[in-house]
């Protein structure tokens, strides 16, 4: 049977970005309600010979705090101004005073040639400093980026409970890199804070000092 009129005691709808309509607990009328499982933008930043880029909450229209159970920060053809440089972040619980949370990890990397002459596969070792061990050092999301014109490094960084002060703060990355030897080389990184302080900021750096040329990080709030 086809339906052909719908009719309401009542129209409860406020337009709000990154809201949805739906009928309300009496069933007699629509709501604007928030959608689950959606991505909402909280804040882009945009490299420029840039040492660091630091998300910290409640800076420049940052969000960090519980209004999520989950972020993700997306960064997209990063480049260095310096040859074979690991790309690498770092959690802060003190609004970006320090970056020094103490971090476990794993580090699994596959790597696959352009003339096909070589490919391997990767995981960590002990001592090795990609896969971290009770470390306050920064994270690595790569073994390297080279500074050639076409050279960068994209993916994101998942980051679960940032404001929980019950448990550790798990993070999971991966990202795909490209750099002079021409090698595609793809890293999955997972690991956790080891605090129960609210982690209430992240950095972005390349090692040794090298700034970052170019690339977008993007930050979005999962429900």
């Amino acid at each position: 049977m086809a339906l052909n009129k719908l009719k309401f005691n009542s129209l409860n709808v406020t337009p709000t970005a990154g809201k949805t309509i739906g009928f309300n607990s009496s069933a007699n009328g629509l709501e604007a309600t928030l959608s689950g499982g959606s991505m909402r933008f909280i804040k882009k930043l945009t490299a420029s010979s840039d040492s660091t880029l630091s998300f910290v909450d409640g800076s420049s229209d940052v969000v960090l705090d519980n209004t999520y159970k989950e972020y993700i920060f997306i960064f997209n053809n990063i480049h260095p101004s310096g040859e074979t440089t690991t790309f690498e972040f770092n959690l802060s619980t003190d609004s970006g005073s320090n970056y020094n949370v103490t971090k476990t990890s794993t580090f699994f990397e596959a790597i696959h040639a352009e003339d096909n002459s070589s490919a391997a596969l990767r995981y960590t070792t002990l001592g090795n400093a990609d896969g971290l061990a009770q470390s306050s050092n920064n994270q690595r999301f790569n073994q390297g980026t080279g500074a050639g014109d076409d050279e960068c490094i994209s993916g994101y960084l998942h980051l679960f409970n940032p404001s929980s002060t019950t448990f550790v703060k798990h993070y999971i990355a991966n990202s795909n890199n490209y750099y002079s030897t021409n090698y595609s080389t793809n890293v999955y990184v997972a690991g956790y804070g080891n605090t129960t302080s609210a982690v209430d900021a992240v950095r972005f750096e390349f090692a040794g000092g090298t700034t970052i040329d170019a690339g977008t990080i993007t930050l979005y709030g999962i429900n």
